[in-house]
């Protein structure tokens, strides 16, 4: 991975880091799992994609994303689709319903330390 591929992933980790040193509380995630989302801008006269690259974030209480925190025990289950040869999405199964994740990589891992960690 290059550094131009590694920028936003630190820049998330600083952020969120800073956020846990603000409520007093640093607690260390168990495993991350990336993914991404796409906004389009479409106009008259173009249309504008910009993906944001993210991190989703396991730890032993709750499951973070870049907009919503889950407590474990909301977390009813997650799994994961695969979409064509690149990717699929990452669902997160939770009492407030099911969230998907599009990722690049095959989350099973992260989907294998919850079911541990549940």
């Amino acid at each position: 991975m290059d550094d131009l591929t590694l920028q936003p992933f630190l820049g998330i980790i600083e952020t969120e880091l800073i956020k846990d040193i603000m409520k007093g509380v640093i607690m260390n995630w168990i495993a991350t799992q990336s993914y991404y989302k796409i906004h389009r801008h479409v106009s008259s006269t173009e249309q504008t994609t910009v993906v944001q690259l993210r991190s989703m974030y396991l730890y032993e209480h709750k499951v973070r994303t870049k907009y919503r925190e889950f407590a474990i025990e909301d977390v009813l289950d997650m799994s994961y689709r695969q979409m064509g040869d690149e990717g699929g999405f990452l669902y997160l199964h939770t009492k407030q319903g099911v969230f998907p994740y599009t990722v690049r990589e095959d989350p099973s891992r992260f989907i294998d330390t919850f079911k541990v960690l549940k």
